[in-house]
């Protein structure tokens, strides 16, 4: 967990009042939240669209407050992943400020009636989708976060709590600051969006219990913070511990496609959860796929760690530990197993899997369809890259998180999964024990 030292301060004369600070900060959140939850759609689109020309209008704040985000994290020693994920630039920008436009233009969930059926007796049954209401982000180095899950929960009426990493406070700030600008403009109380400033371990830890306010809490970030917060919650806690994520060359693989689809997977972004960190072959196709693969990612400075078939195949590799194949390495580190089937395969992952994406490459429908059937994964790609593992990709407009945990999400979660079901019923005076 990449907390600071100021932020893993123990329990101390403060709590008292860090407890009260964050419960009133909580409460004009929850009464902020229902304000948000009578908005029209179009009030609550118009407002998505106008915090995307603010974060644009802010860039240059929102750039510069992330450059010394970056200074310090440097300083400190930050690399790799947490660094990449740190990073704005103004492409990444543009991006986030997009991502809110494409929010708004998605259908609203909130009113959406999933389902409707009459019953004998004449009452008229209807489910309805309504907003949890005040939802906890807790994040590491994420700026995109911000906006991201202001965008989400707002889109689903509901108010939202920000808690984010020292490490991008400067940047959360910034990007937040343009976002409660545009809540003021609108005639929205500020606290829909509360960004928690006091940084203390012990008031997350505080916020995380407040079970009477906080209907629902997101971690995003490494394993430490999100086993933190699933060991400390009270409130119920959407989690995915890490993805390590497979791609599985079958025997009847297009074995130019599965490059591509490495290549993608492990290269593009591997500091990424949905990024490939196991790579399963068939016996059939070693021979030639992996001498191949091999001399493909060694110009990309890929390390590979292979078990005693695959070693051999590929030059430069060296013997993969057990460790290995439950490593999410996030970074250019990729371990290699041969297996003799595609039961073999699916046992592997099963074994191995973190239930959060997985991919096979076959020109045969039925091995895609058992590989389907067979695991049980959040997402599953056939012939496809792990990289479209995200909200966006799929269509969410952006994602406030992915669900390994079997509640009510799974996978990449959107708006809709910021809201739930209830049941409306309509009756014209039916009673069921009275008798007329």
């Amino acid at each position: 967990m990449s907390e600071t030292a100021t932020e893993s301060t123990t329990v101390s004369a403060t709590t008292g009042s860090a407890t009260t600070d964050i419960r009133q900060q909580a409460l004009a959140c929850r009464e902020a939240a229902q304000a948000v939850a009578l908005l029209s759609t179009e009030a609550k689109n118009a407002l998505l669209r106008a915090m995307g020309d603010a974060l644009h209008a802010d860039a240059d704040v929102i750039l510069a407050a992330n450059a010394e985000d970056l200074r310090v994290a440097e300083s400190k020693g930050t690399t790799g992943a947490m660094l990449d994920r740190l990073k704005l630039d103004p492409q990444r920008l543009a991006a986030i400020a997009g991502a809110l436009r494409e929010v708004a233009a998605l259908p609203d969930p909130v009113g959406m009636v999933t389902r409707r059926e009459t019953r004998p007796n004449g009452i008229d049954i209807a489910r309805v989708r309504v907003p949890l209401g005040v939802v906890a982000m807790i994040y590491e180095a994420r700026p995109n976060v911000t906006a991201d899950a202001a965008a989400l929960c707002l889109k689903a009426g509901n108010g939202v709590i920000l808690r984010g990493g020292s490490e991008a406070i400067r940047s959360n700030t910034a990007i937040a600051g343009a976002l409660k600008r545009t809540l003021r403009e609108h005639g929205i109380p500020e606290a829909a969006l509360t960004l928690v400033e006091d940084l203390r371990r012990e008031t997350m830890v505080q916020l995380l219990q407040l079970n009477d306010i906080v209907d629902l809490a997101i971690p995003r970030g490494g394993e430490g913070l999100i086993r933190f917060v699933a060991e400390h919650a009270r409130v119920p806690v959407i989690k995915h511990y890490k993805g390590v994520c497979h791609l599985y060359v079958d025997a009847a693989a297009d074995l130019d496609l599965a490059l591509d689809l490495l290549l993608d997977g492990k290269v593009s972004r591997p500091g990424v959860c949905n990024a490939l960190e196991t790579l399963v072959v068939h016996a059939d196709v070693a021979d030639v796929f992996l001498p191949r693969a091999a001399a493909m990612l060694s110009t990309h400075g890929v390390q590979l760690r292979a078990d005693d078939r695959a070693l051999p195949r590929m030059p430069g590799a060296v013997p993969a530990s057990d460790e290995d194949w439950d490593a999410e390495f996030l970074d250019l580190i990729l371990a290699v197993r041969v297996v003799d089937s595609l039961d073999d395969a699916i046992a592997h992952i099963r074994r191995h899997g973190s239930d959060h994406t997985e991919v096979i490459v076959t020109r045969d429908e039925t091995a895609a369809a058992r590989f389907v059937h067979a695991l049980r994964s959040a997402v599953i790609m056939v012939n496809a890259s792990s990289r479209f593992s995200d909200g966006g990709e799929l269509g969410l407009g952006a994602e406030i998180g992915i669900s390994t945990t079997r509640l009510h999400a799974y996978g990449p979660m959107g708006a809709e999964s910021l809201t739930i079901e209830r049941f409306v019923v309509h009756g014209t005076g039916q009673t069921r024990n009275l008798r007329n």
